[in-house]
């Protein structure tokens, strides 16, 4: 371990970078350097330095205890829990039943969402889990929409072959697990065409004609809780943003929710009559008097 990278290095991150931020970072390069997706030589020696990181970085502890000692902390038989996280390499299972697709994860820390660093891969790209073969929980994953991820819904569904309702908590992601009973449940949320989400927050785009871009006014906006009023000021740029506090995601953990953040687009009329024209090249002149009307 005297030559292994530092940890923040490795997943790109500052040492004050928050859970999310960590978790966020794992995934996107466990995704991008996971053996079954990315041939490369380097690509598994890759994938179990970022996986052995976001092991220590994302357990308060053992991260506490890395930033006092480095990861000298974990070396010389330092407690890792069957071998560390990289022992006992075997085969995972996957398979489908009913309106789910379903893998068996190990009872383990929270990589990511998932019970163990590659069953991530067994929910999106069906491959095997090259950890070992300890007593796995069944693991199933649920697709639903935007809507019911940001409210919260009761899903009935067919397990084994019996009825049951499971509820789904307001603010759930792609990648939250819910437990339920014996099981765990996957979320999968389905792409939204108008809603666009960070984290918590919400980005959405609206479109504007150019003169209200320029005079100013009021438009109704869309949210995930209905229509609101959002004042335009007059000059409005293309690609202004505009924040709408507290209209976001509601956090799952704790109290609050995420803002929306509204893009505006301002549209050029394509077919102008002659009236239109004449006004806009009346415009032009006067403000040539004025050098310029930007």
């Amino acid at each position: 371990m005297a030559n292994s990278r530092d940890y923040y290095e490795l997943l790109g991150l500052s040492k004050s970078a928050n859970a999310e931020e960590i978790k966020r970072a794992y995934r996107k390069l466990a995704l991008e350097y996971h053996p079954d997706r990315n041939k490369s030589k380097e690509a598994e020696e890759k994938f179990k330095e970022i996986t052995k990181a976001y092991e220590v970085l994302s357990d308060p502890e053992k991260r506490q205890a890395y930033d006092q000692f480095g990861a000298a902390a974990f070396e010389g038989g330092a407690p890792q829990g069957g071998g560390g996280p990289f022992g006992g390499f075997g085969g995972g299972q996957s398979g489908r039943y009913g309106p789910f697709t379903y893998t068996y994860s190990s009872g383990g820390g929270d990589f990511g969402g998932f019970s163990d660093p590659f069953e991530i891969f067994e929910q999106f790209f069906g491959g095997a889990s090259p950890f070992g073969t300890r007593q796995r929980r069944p693991t199933y994953s649920l697709r639903i929409s935007f809507e019911d991820a940001v409210h919260g819904a009761e899903k009935e569904v067919s397990i084994e072959g019996k009825t049951q309702k499971i509820k789904i908590p307001a603010g759930v992601d792609s990648g939250s697990r819910v437990r339920f009973g014996e099981y765990d449940v996957i979320i999968d949320v389905k792409p939204d065409h108008y809603f666009q989400r960070e984290g918590y927050d919400i980005v959405t785009e609206q479109e504007i004609p150019f003169s209200l871009a320029a005079l100013g006014g009021e438009i109704q906006v869309r949210t995930v809780d209905g229509e609101v009023k959002l004042r335009i000021p007059s000059g409005t740029q293309p690609h202004a943003l505009f924040r709408l506090q507290g209209r976001g995601v509601v956090h799952i953990r704790g109290s609050g929710r995420g803002d929306q953040y509204v893009r505006i687009k301002v549209a050029v009329p394509k077919n102008l009559t002659k009236r239109q024209k004449e006004l806009l090249q009346e415009f032009d002149s006067e403000s040539q008097k004025k050098k310029g009307w930007l």
